[in-house]
């Protein structure tokens, strides 16, 4: 059964209170009472449901590009949380192939480091990189906005979020796209459902959860499944992406990536930073018994001289049951976040 936290997130993060006597229901953001504390600048820019709406229209635009092919929603598909399921490597404009997967997209407004290299630490500053990117979208920001000052529908529209007479211009672009990506909030999945409510989990689920969190949960901790930091994963003997090393340029963090979160896992394959695996079986086998050795694996993947983490069969079977559990349908059908 639907309780409180699904009440909430069911109502698209409107928060539930009239307004005056309009009668009008307040447009924000809803911190979840099991995440830890937002971290997102709000007080830099608070969230209007014309600022989101904007930002949202920006995400679907593929004006962004430099031949208006490619937009954000070309690697962000909302109904697998915002990933890429259709490439290993996403593709650009040009059809060109990037170097990585692009990443999944929701609760941003709670971590400091984004991109599997941790190369950007807030989330105004995401698009930045794609839009410039000659892989990507390959076109520079002040381009962006002379083709948003030079519409109409962009005049009307920024005008509506930010005011009458207010200069388009990149701070507003960034901030009505963040206000857009902050809105993206996961966090009622059946798992979230089995913790606050008391909502029933299968017992290979259960099972699944002890098996987690005495394997697992040190580097996928907490309700964001995260600790947020970069780690080297052993998929590789011999460096074939240099990773976080190139935005520290130290040695220890030689082809280490962000620690993704699990959240919604089951839909965002495929799977690591190359997008190597196509399934969670895959990724399972790979800590099970794939492991390679090199000079910044992670010491939890070689405690006691033995590579990796294993699992039997059917430990790997229960975890996929569990990860299974953290899938929030609510989350990627929610037409808040529905194209313009």
């Amino acid at each position: 059964m639907r309780k409180k936290l699904g009440f909430l997130l069911v109502m698209g993060w409107l928060l539930m209170a009239c307004e005056g006597d309009k009668g009008e229901i307040p447009f924000g953001f809803v911190q979840p009472e099991h995440f830890p504390a937002a971290t997102y600048t709000f007080d830099n820019n608070p969230i209007s449901k014309e600022g989101f709406e904007l930002g949202k229209f920006i995400f679907n635009d593929p004006l962004l590009s430099r031949d208006s092919t490619v937009s954000c929603a070309s690697c962000h598909d909302q109904r697998v949380a915002f990933a890429d399921p259709q490439h290993r490597l996403s593709i650009g404009i040009d059809a060109q192939v990037g170097a990585r997967n692009a990443p999944p997209i929701f609760n941003l407004a709670f971590v400091n480091a984004f991109f599997w290299d941790g190369g950007v630490t807030h989330v105004d500053f995401i698009p930045l990189n794609p839009i410039a990117n000659p892989v990507e979208m390959d076109q520079d920001i002040a381009v962006v906005i002379e083709k948003m000052r030079a519409s109409a529908l962009y005049q009307q529209k920024f005008a509506t979020a930010f005011g009458e007479g207010t200069e388009i211009n990149s701070a507003r672009m960034l901030h009505a796209l963040s206000q857009f990506m902050v809105m993206m909030v996961s966090a009622n999945s059946s798992y979230d459902q089995y913790l606050l409510e008391g909502a029933a989990l299968s017992e290979s689920a259960l099972r699944g959860l002890a098996l987690f969190e005495e394997n697992c949960a040190t580097c996928h901790e907490g309700n964001l499944f995260t600790d947020g930091s970069f780690r080297n994963n052993g998929l590789d003997a011999e460096v074939t992406d240099i990773g976080r090393y190139l935005i520290t340029e130290e040695d220890g963090d030689l082809a280490k990536f962000k620690v993704p979160s699990l959240r919604n896992i089951a839909l965002t394959a495929p799977y690591m930073h190359d997008g190597r695996f196509e399934t969670l079986d895959e990724v399972l086998i790979h800590y099970s018994s794939g492991v390679q050795q090199s000079a910044t694996l992670d010491p939890l993947l070689q405690a006691g001289g033995i590579l990796g983490i294993p699992l039997s069969d059917a430990q790997q079977s229960d975890i996929i049951t569990f990860l299974e559990t953290l899938t929030d349908e609510e989350f990627v059908s929610n037409p808040l976040f529905f194209a313009p």
